[in-house]
């Protein structure tokens, strides 16, 4: 039965509404909504737009195809140093995404640990190009997708997958077929998280891939350079990209909140 929250909950929870909508609400008065169509056919920013929506989604893949696995290590298996293991693969959570890029140009640029032999044996250079774009998304991202999906194998209900193995369903068929369906929404949660917050990457983007227009300029770096010269194509851009957000999430709101985080 819903009652009214106290209001020792109400006002607190009141004032962070405030506080997480003001800024969006600032954004929208200040918009230049007679110019915006102008401001949004610079082809600049279509390239950007474009750039931002397929790495992000390509950084989501990645996510995907190396996450869930790793999620299932860190739920399921057990070998010594699995907290120290999850503490750092989590650790992007938390740090500063420019430190994440430096981190990066060190791995995977020319001179780094493993760019270097990258670049000697296969005469591949990853930094300032649009697969270093996507390495950084990722980087940043696919914790929020592990953290989902670690949570949801660990919530779920093991009974049903000992069932599976008693009927002899190897351990590949029982996660194909009986975990992953399971944990399937918190899955899409942890996607369209990890997407989110691929789209909106800036500080690992701009060390370990640079700013050039059509290669590797994404939409919220587009944004912090108009923002120093042009305050208003910034609004603008900031616009376009609060649109594509607001589109996504509200488009699967149902299923992120009936998953929840760390709910099978």
């Amino acid at each position: 039965m819903r009652s009214r929250a106290p209001w020792p909950l109400a006002v607190p929870a009141a004032v962070a509404v405030v506080f997480l909508l003001l800024p969006l609400l600032g954004l929208l008065v200040r918009a230049p909504w007679r110019s915006l169509p102008t401001l949004l056919a610079d082809p600049l920013v279509g390239e950007a737009l474009r750039l931002s929506l397929v790495t992000a989604t390509l950084a989501t893949g990645v996510s995907l195809l190396l996450g869930v696995p790793l999620a299932w290590v860190l739920a399921r298996a057990r070998f010594p140093g699995r907290s120290v293991l999850r503490a750092l693969v989590t650790l992007p959570l938390v740090l500063p995404p420019v430190v994440g890029g430096v981190a990066l140009f060190l791995a995977l640029g020319r001179r780094g640990i493993v760019g270097r032999w990258l670049d000697e044996w296969f005469g591949l250079t990853i930094p300032f190009t649009p697969l270093a774009v996507v390495l950084a998304e990722t980087f940043v991202a696919m914790p929020f997708l592990v953290v989902t999906v670690e949570g949801a194998l660990r919530a779920a209900d093991p009974r049903f997958e000992e069932a599976s193995a008693t009927l002899g369903a190897s351990r590949w068929t029982t996660f194909r077929r009986v975990t992953l369906p399971m944990i399937g929404p918190s899955v899409l949660a942890g996607s369209v998280l990890c997407w989110a917050r691929a789209l909106g990457e800036f500080g690992a983007t701009i060390t370990f891939a640079g700013n050039f227009p059509g290669r590797t300029q994404t939409m919220p770096i587009a944004v912090y350079l108009a923002l120093e010269t042009d305050p208003e194509a910034a609004i603008a851009l900031s616009l376009v990209l609060l649109t594509v957000s607001v589109v996504i999430l509200v488009s699967l709101r149902d299923r992120v909140l009936n998953a929840g985080v760390g709910r099978p």
